[in-house]
């Protein structure tokens, strides 16, 4: 019997012993998950059966004729593509049984605080301390541009434990309990009216240090792995032919007859091509992922995705004219997930100015495809070896 053969019979089990129109779903997804068939390639007991990521689809598909719950995947996009990852290389075998489990089924979701204000592209510079103090460390600073951080369970944090070394060696990877008192959230309102980004104030949270993720002092190379995965799931997400963004302005197009213009017929065929070529891409890139660790190709992905949401943006508010930029809702929300294609043209269109900055800015990650894909020379780096406190700010 293969891997898939052996897949088949398995989730047939499950089936059997949690019918979806009988069972609840939060049990489902928990029998799931204990059954080994949350996320295959994980190790058996934490979700997984060790097998290879391709074997995935296996699963899904026979739970998805069956009409099976999921656990609602970008809801928790944080948790599945960024945390989990970095919990499963990092983690001990005590974080691993304590936070996967409820971080696949949904129960509990997570944040991510990384960037902060003086922070951003040069996430190396940043400055939210982290002081040891017995078994706790207790961490003093502001994050920003937190999504889901009104939501959210748990955050992996990078703090600055060492001030005296070079501001890439003094960082520390800690999993943050986002009910202490002492955290903070406050909403930024973007341009859409919505409020899905926060600013989340540290003031003297107690962090055990059983809730650190790796070495002391080794965050960034922890925290490399959160990026490389997260560019990843934002930009090589598995979509359908036509699936995300120009599928809506595929659909106006051929039910809108009297908007076509030549010129805006060439400019889609354009876009159409590249969407399609870079659906494709992401589709080897995730065969390529089944071999090992995402690496900075991811950033190329990402590139890509901004790019093209923001061109297919631009060209579906100009197909519909004066009626592009209007849509539905311009009310103060605090949304649990970014809804691209089920809103209207000019929701679109604003938020897709945001993909250029989330994930890694788009000139960061020309400066890691350059020099870590294409192998062209680093740009200099005057501040490399300097401590982080002599740093001017």
């Amino acid at each position: 019997m293969t891997d898939a053969d052996e897949l088949r019979r398995r989730t047939r089990e499950l089936l059997a012993a949690y019918p979806p129109a009988e069972t609840e779903r939060l049990d489902f997804l928990r029998a799931r998950f204990d059954a080994g068939l949350a996320w295959v390639h994980f190790p058996e007991g934490l979700g997984g059966l060790g097998l290879p990521r391709s074997l995935q689809a296996v699963v899904d598909t026979e739970l998805e004729a069956a009409g099976a719950p999921d656990n609602d995947p970008r809801r928790i996009g944080i948790g599945l593509g960024m945390a989990a990852p970095t919990i499963l290389q990092y983690g001990t075998d005590e974080q691993k049984a304590r936070f996967l489990k409820p971080l696949w089924t949904g129960e509990e979701v997570w944040c991510q605080l990384f960037s902060e204000p003086g922070a951003g592209s040069d996430l190396a510079a940043l400055g939210t301390r982290a002081v040891r103090e017995g078994d706790d460390w207790v961490v003093n600073g502001q994050k920003v541009w937190t999504s889901s951080a009104h939501l959210a369970r748990w955050a992996i944090l990078i703090a600055r434990t060492d001030p005296d070394v070079p501001k890439h060696r003094g960082i520390t990877y800690f999993v943050c309990d986002m009910t202490d008192p002492g955290v903070e959230v406050r909403p930024l309102r973007q341009i859409t009216g919505e409020a899905e980004f926060n600013e989340v104030f540290l003031t003297g949270v107690r962090i055990p240090d059983s809730r650190r993720l790796g070495e002391v002092g080794d965050g960034w190379r922890v925290a490399q792995t959160t990026l490389n995965n997260e560019r990843v799931a934002i930009g090589g997400m598995r979509l359908p032919r036509e699936g995300g963004m120009i599928g809506p302005v595929a659909k106006t197009w051929r039910e809108r007859p009297e908007l076509r213009t030549h010129d805006l017929h060439q400019r889609l065929l354009k876009l159409w091509v590249e969407a399609e070529v870079a659906r494709l891409t992401g589709e080897r890139l995730r065969q390529q992922l089944v071999a090992g660790q995402p690496g900075p190709e991811g950033a190329g992905m990402k590139l890509a995705f901004a790019r093209l949401n923001q061109e297919i943006s631009g060209l579906e508010v100009e197909l519909r004219g004066g009626e592009g930029l209007l849509y539905d809702d311009w009310t103060m929300r605090r949304p649990e997930l970014v809804d691209f294609t089920g809103r209207d043209a000019g929701y679109r269109y604003l938020r897709s100015k945001g993909n250029s900055i989330e994930g890694g800015t788009s000139e960061v990650l020309l400066n890691i495809v350059a020099e870590r894909v294409l192998g062209l020379p680093a740009e200099p780096r005057t501040d490399k070896d300097v401590a982080w406190k002599d740093l001017a700010r």
